[in-house]
């Protein structure tokens, strides 16, 4: 970023970059594990199925009502809203059909909220929970249609509670009770079973997550981003699972810790276990077109006159990392930074913090710039001071070009001992550009992925860092700095092709950076411009020791 050379290497290295990561989200790998038949075998003891249902939710007709359910009852929709969140549950099941995200709008600007889960005709995408095995009342034959105490909730200051209540004809009572906390994406889901009946019950909890393939965005090739599912296991702290790859390999293993999701860019929805015991992560493709993850927890026995609570716990929001990791481990790592998460995580803290202070995401980059570019500095300056001496050299190295022109391995031993003599690093120059390069890749990542930058302001037009400047005024700046620096350079290589690739890079760069979020555009810009200011600085120092640093500047 400092020299032409450097801009065009970084230019190779960041177009390099966005094929393969491209490449990496269009081909993500899936996973096979072997079949528990032991496991799934558990609650099968009497001749009910422990097939989880996988009937169409978008069509009731596909789900037919468990044996013994009323013939006269008829589902209904159960609304739920927080502060945060606003749902709807279809007491058919007790899924959760319908969860709109209060705090987050759909778009810029717009008064409408950002629709996480919706049970349209063509759009599937629903939290299932329920009871199978044995003695459970979800079965492929139907599902249970649970009784109701009222059909609106809302608070946003106090816990809600929603009862539903399902009574086999054996008098066994089955209650499915949601709690919703203010201020929280997480809802408890835990079932109550009431076995008044003379014979022991044997039952397992299930959790999935469903939704249609063909919906959902994967953004662009300059801005990526995954959608499909992701699960966790005691072997596998986070794993993404791809749409594609699950139509081929089904997920089936056993593990004490871990969960199952669906993701899609800054947004999660997560079956999270509770109980500490050995479960099963699934999956399958239902109809041919909607995509099964999920959790079926060991058999639960119920002894008669006795009741057994099983709990679980779905969420329903944000890429909130330090939300998500103060529920589950590694349920933090659905934000994916990629192979630079270990850099890209301090700078979002870093970035974090100083929003905490300015209160603005934009000067927290230009903030976050300036400390970086401190850093660094040190390395800059010997950069500079090394490209000076090698050009102080050219006269030395073209002589013994010419000297040992027939004799490669005794010009390579001659320019050695030449730079030993000298002092001089021939690969001084490229440390600081090669520092800077991960910097700016985990800093595109940390715009990408965290969602407290989605919609962030900076000022007048930048209405939002993590997309593009809509009237590309930060990428024209951008490319005007980079001609700046161009123009306080000693003139490169005299090879007169190479002198007008140089010349186009700032125009190329400004092109390419038009699609960019505006936040990685700043950041680049603010860099430029302390570059330049470092530049005048170096390179005024080195003139009053005598090095002709620009002497050879055409006029």
């Amino acid at each position: 970023m400092n020299s032409p050379r450097s801009i065009l290497f970084i230019a190779f290295l960041v177009v390099s970059f966005f094929l393969y990561q491209n490449w990496v989200v269009e081909s993500a790998p899936g996973t096979t594990a072997p079949a528990n038949s032991e496991f799934m075998q558990q609650a099968a003891d009497k001749s009910g199925s422990t097939d989880v249902p996988s009937g169409s939710v978008a069509a009731s007709s596909d789900v037919p009502e468990a044996e013994g359910a009323s013939k006269t009852s008829s589902a209904t929709t159960i609304h739920v809203e927080t502060d945060v969140l606003d749902v709807q549950i279809d007491t058919r099941g007790g899924d959760i059909v319908s969860a709109k995200l209060l705090q987050f709008a759909k778009e810029l600007n717009s008064d409408e909220r950002f629709q996480l889960l919706q049970n349209e005709s063509n759009a599937v995408y629903v939290a299932q929970s329920g009871l199978i095995g044995a003695d459970g009342i979800d079965n492929k034959n139907g599902r249970a249609v649970y009784s109701y105490e009222k059909t609106d909730y809302s608070s946003t200051s106090e816990k809600i509670e929603v009862p539903l209540t399902y009574t086999s004809e054996n008098g066994v009572v089955y209650r499915k009770i949601f709690t919703f906390t203010p201020g929280h994406y997480d809802i408890d889901v835990r079932f109550e079973i009431e076995n008044n009946s003379a014979d022991t019950l044997s039952t397992q909890f299930y959790g999935q997550l469903k939704r249609s393939m063909g919906t959902g965005e994967s953004g662009s090739m300059i801005m990526p981003t995954y959608f499909g599912a992701a699960y966790s296991h005691d072997d596998d702290k986070f794993e993404k699972y791809d749409f594609e790859d699950m139509q081929d390999k089904r997920l089936d293993v056993t593990s004490q810790t871990g969960w199952v999701s669906m993701l899609e860019h800054y947004f999660v929805s997560a079956w999270i276990p509770t109980q500490q015991q050995t479960n099963r992560l699934f999956s399958r493709v239902a109809n041919g077109s909607q995509a099964i993850i999920g959790v079926v927890y060991p058999a639960t026995q119920i002894n008669p006159n006795s009741t057994e609570t099983i709990e679980s716990k779905l969420y329903l929001g944000p890429k909130d990392q330090d939300a998500m990791a103060q529920l589950v481990e590694h349920l933090d790592l659905t934000v994916d930074y990629g192979f630079l998460w270990w850099l890209a995580q301090p700078i979002f803290k870093l970035l974090q913090f100083l929003q905490s202070i300015v209160i603005n995401w934009g000067l927290a980059i230009i903030l976050t710039t300036v400390i970086v570019k401190a850093l660094l500095f040190p390395l800059t300056k010997a950069q500079y001071v090394s490209m000076a001496k090698m050009r102080m050299l050219q006269p030395k190295m073209t002589e013994l070009r010419e000297r040992y022109s027939s004799d490669r391995q005794k010009l390579s031993q001659e320019m050695m001992k030449l730079y030993k003599t000298e002092k001089v690093n021939p690969l001084g120059g490229c440390l600081p550009m090669l520092l800077q390069l991960p910097i700016f890749l985990a800093l595109y990542w940390v715009l990408l992925e965290s969602v407290e930058l989605r919609h962030s302001e900076f000022i007048f037009w930048i209405q939002d860092l993590s997309t593009k400047d809509p009237y590309y005024i930060l990428p024209i700046l951008m490319g005007a700095s980079m001609f700046l620096m161009q123009r306080l350079q000693p003139t490169p290589a005299t090879d007169p092709m190479q002198q007008k690739l140089f010349q186009y890079m700032p125009v190329v760069f400004t092109v390419f950076f038009l699609w960019f979020p505006s936040g990685l555009v700043l950041y680049w810009l603010v860099s430029n411009l302390i570059t330049i200011a470092q530049m005048l600085i170096i390179y005024r120092g080195l003139e009053k020791k005598g090095m002709m640093v620009r002497g050879n500047k055409k006029k």
